[in-house]
């Protein structure tokens, strides 16, 4: 047991229950336990297999490689709208967790399976189109073009989806001029 996850629970202002039911069962299947991007996140030798993530109306717990595991009994969704391979199973009290502990731990001891095997979500690259305005910045600067194309997939994508969010041309300019910097230092939509 981490000490920081110890923290982290104690400090929080909602879902403990659900936290320490989530983390029990994580545990139990012998996952070692850290705090990583600020929640607790659980690995098999190194290798993420899920995140407690705390929200206002629940608490999730996401395999990082939902998509490869079998969710013989439904209980996982996609994050959000673009997410193309984390799944997660949402719980809104302890109840739900105590119920769904036997399949939780079935979906652990797979997602390691998934680990041990070494197998990885095959991705189109970029499968969204590069907005016109992104490309024609693109195209007449060749440091802004090697600086995006360096970029790992899931970056790239990231501005993609940020830029093509915007409905009208005159916003999606704006937002290209606004993260051209930003790429330029190598760095993706949500890095720091």
């Amino acid at each position: 047991m981490n000490p920081d996850v110890d923290k982290f629970i104690e400090r929080a202002s909602k879902w403990q229950d659900v936290m320490a039911q989530l983390r029990k069962i994580s545990l139990d299947c012998g996952l070692t336990e850290r705090i990583k991007w600020g929640k607790p996140c659980y690995s098999f030798k190194g290798s993420n297999i899920a995140i407690i993530q705390p929200f206002k109306a629940s608490c999730a717990f996401m395999f990082f490689k939902g998509t490869l595991l079998n969710d013989a009994e439904n209980i996982l969704e996609p994050p959000g709208k673009n997410s193309r391979v984390a799944r997660r199973a949402v719980f809104t009290d302890a109840q739900e967790v105590t119920e769904a502990h036997s399949t939780l731990k079935a979906y652990i001891y797979e997602a390691i399976e998934v680990e041990k095997a070494g197998l990885e979500v095959k991705l189109e690259k970029n499968p969204e189109p590069v907005p016109e305005e992104l490309q024609v910045k693109l195209d007449e600067n060749p440091k802004l073009k090697a600086a995006f194309e360096a970029l790992t997939p899931g970056r790239q994508r990231g501005y993609i989806l940020y830029f093509s969010d915007a409905k009208q041309s005159k916003t999606r300019e704006r937002r290209v001029e606004k993260y051209i910097p930003k790429i330029l230092d190598g760095k993706g939509f949500h890095d720091r």
